[in-house]
């Protein structure tokens, strides 16, 4: 029995090497890609061509926590979160301010697997620098300056967002003034203690996106001891109506003034519905890879197999709609990390596609 057992162990440990060295080798690129690290965002049509009339402005907060808890793991706002935000409320005519809870140069975390051009451009973009290296301090922040807040994710937002007075006031007065209250990811934990002026929660019956509790635990499975609540959980308790995407895809929830996302993968049109919600229809852009495979990976699990690789097949078919064939090959890792080996099997079959 034991022998067999090992046997057993030995050969899924085969067929689980045999395939992440085949995700490997899927997305290789193919040709050299052009460094796209000292971009500027005049360089990016989108940014270039945005309006210039002034719509009024936003302010988006980011954490000033650099660490987690007491586990002495560095963390912060996360870039791509802000940085894409920014140009989308920039090139749609508004002004952005930067806050912070402390005011001052906030930590922020970089990713270079996530990294892309309006990311590496916020790098290069000196207004954007000044504004991000010294951001204001939510105490000094007036409300009514501003038609929507946004608030940025990072892990640390779940350490200063949820208690910090100024940030509730400054929700308070905007959600009650009709004003657009956003957040992406770990950002909704600036909204779990907010109080209106009945005294009722602000998030009381309405429908909201955040990073999940599935999303947490599967990068930290000790999360509930590393942070002060788990979000989902908590904003669950303040008698929101969560509603969950599929792990590590676009969720967003839009209920009247308040717009949530749940993940980075839903940044994009989080921050377009914005635009909508303040009065404006969002000018065009062009759709990135990731979004294409976020499209194609969605379309997998709400309409089965075959009608992703139909869409898959239409991108394909035009060489100026190329898609991200790392983000799939993701997937099929955490399919077989979470022992979904059908679904795994599936994302490598649409690997394969992309070949043709």
């Amino acid at each position: 029995m034991l022998k067999k057992i090992a046997l057993s162990i030995a050969l899924i440990i085969v067929i689980v090497a045999a395939f992440l060295y085949w995700l490997i080798t899927s997305i290789m690129p193919s040709s050299t890609v052009e460094s796209i690290e000292e971009i500027s965002p005049q360089q990016i049509s989108y940014i270039a061509n945005g309006l210039e009339q002034s719509r009024g402005k936003i302010l988006a907060v980011v954490t000033s926590t650099d660490m987690m808890g007491s586990t002495g793991k560095k963390t912060g706002y996360e870039l791509t979160e802000l940085s894409r935000a920014y140009y989308v409320f920039t090139s749609n005519g508004f002004e952005v301010d930067i806050a912070s809870p402390k005011g001052g140069e906030p930590p922020v975390v970089i990713d270079d697997d996530d990294m892309a051009e309006f990311d590496f451009a916020f790098l290069n973009d000196p207004l954007a620098q000044q504004k991000v290296q010294n951001t204001l301090a939510m105490k000094d922040v007036n409300a009514s300056e501003y038609e929507a807040i946004y608030f940025v994710g990072g892990k640390g937002a779940m350490f200063d967002f949820p208690e910090n007075k100024h940030i509730q006031q400054v929700v308070r007065e905007l959600y009650e003034s009709g004003k657009t209250v956003a957040a992406i990811c770990h950002g909704p934990a600036a909204l779990v203690n907010v109080k209106l002026s009945d005294g009722s929660a602000l998030l009381a019956n309405k429908t909201v996106s955040s990073f999940t509790n599935d999303e947490e635990l599967f990068l930290i499975p000790d999360a509930a001891d590393v942070f002060p609540f788990m979000l989902e959980t908590k904003l669950r308790e303040q008698g929101a109506n969560i509603a969950l995407g599929k792990t590590y895809l676009r969720q967003v929830s839009h209920d009247n003034n308040l717009i949530t996302g749940q993940n980075p993968w839903s940044i994009w049109k989080t921050a377009e519905l914005i635009i909508k919600q303040i009065g404006y229809e969002p000018i065009s852009r062009k759709i990135s890879a990731n979004e294409r495979t976020v499209t194609i990976l969605n379309q997998y699990h709400n309409l089965g197999f075959d009608n992703a690789k139909q869409q898959l097949s239409t991108f394909n078919s035009n060489p100026l709609t190329p898609i991200d064939k790392e983000l799939i090959a993701v997937h099929g890792v955490v399919a077989v990390m979470s022992g979904e080996f059908a679904n795994a099997f599936n994302f490598m079959r649409l690997l394969h596609s992309t070949r043709s």
